[in-house]
């Protein structure tokens, strides 16, 4: 009896010796990176991966140094291009006002309504200025909030502006890109460029100078050229944002940095298009809130800036009204 038991003992010694003696030989960081090689593909600026048993190749990816030409562009060319855009775009206004003043209504308001815009445009257009009056904020804060707004409220209160800007700025990017396509089709009719626009542009809309009154029908050049920039600007940023919502469609990580440099740089100038396009409708230019305010507009107001659109709209309307009944005249 025991001397089967030792048998098996001896046995199972002996296939332990073995495999452990086998053991013995392998090298675990045989095929690992060394410190030397690790430091020669850094500074030779190329990237470091590792092994992974996912489908995902990205994940490979340890270190990859054109994150960091990424994160220095991010937080210095992109911040300076914000910065000059929107500091460049508000002292030129604030320039225009001390050299021109509020554009007023030279003949005077005469008390006439004109409707320039219906419900369903006001609607798109309101739809499309506040969602990307938010968008521009909390897109802002990415780029200038850590240096401007972090040592000012601190990081608690910070963080949390941050977290809930980037939820509003991932779900209000939808009614966004609603309002840019309503607005096109509303309004692509009235934005096609013609020679009159040429004439608009040489006389600077009359923006410079009093008395001088370009003709020009429902939209001006100077509208036209906010109408196309909001299109093109918008789906540029509607194209990229969505690339930056789905990473996984726009490709590896020099993808997703592409779309993101493009993304920031059209919004600095869209934000400076925009604030333009504020004033004039509002401080700038007297009577101009009023078309997008309650939809009608003084008559001579439009006289002054549309006035081709009001003989049009004049000459509709009074085509659609039934002609006043003759007055019956006593019989003799």
């Amino acid at each position: 009896m025991r001397q089967p038991i030792t048998r098996l003992a001896l046995g199972a010694a002996g296939l332990f010796a073995t495999a452990f003696a086998a053991l013995a030989q392998v090298n675990p960081t045989a095929n690992s990176v060394q410190e030397g090689a690790l430091m020669e593909a850094l500074q030779s600026g190329q990237s470091v991966t590792g092994r992974i048993s996912i489908p995902d190749s990205g994940a490979s990816v340890l270190i990859d140094p054109s994150g960091r030409t990424w994160a220095s562009l991010h937080t210095g060319t992109l911040q300076w291009i914000t910065i000059i855009a929107v500091l460049g775009m508000l002292a030129l206004l604030v320039a225009f006002y001390l050299y021109r003043g509020r554009v007023r209504v030279e003949a005077g308001f005469s008390g006439r309504k004109i409707l320039r815009f219906n419900i369903i445009d006001r609607f798109a257009h309101w739809l499309l200025a506040t969602t990307f009056i938010i968008l521009a904020l909390t897109g802002l804060n990415l780029i200038l909030g850590r240096a401007l707004l972090l040592p000012l409220i601190g990081e608690g209160a910070f963080g949390t502006l941050s977290a809930w800007g980037k939820i509003a700025h991932n779900y209000l990017a939808w009614p966004f890109m609603a309002a840019l396509i309503m607005v096109f089709v509303l309004w692509v009719a009235h934005n096609i460029p013609n020679r009159l626009d040429l004439e608009w542009i040489k006389q600077a809309g009359g923006l410079l100078q009093k008395n001088v009154h370009p003709p020009a029908r429902k939209f001006n050049a100077g509208q036209k050229i906010i109408f196309w920039s909001v299109i093109i600007g918008g789906a540029l940023l509607s194209w990229t944002g969505i690339m930056l919502l789905f990473p996984g469609e726009a490709g590896p990580g020099t993808g997703w940095q592409f779309y993101q440099v493009i993304h920031a740089v059209v919004s600095a100038v869209m934000v400076a298009i925009i604030l333009a396009h504020i004033y004039i409708g509002s401080l700038g230019m007297e009577g101009a809130f009023d078309a997008m305010g309650n939809g009608e507009v003084d008559e001579n107001w439009a006289r002054e800036h549309h006035s081709l659109w009001v003989e049009e709209k004049l000459g509709r309307d009074a085509a659609k009204s039934p002609p006043p009944r003759a007055r019956a005249t006593p019989a003799e």
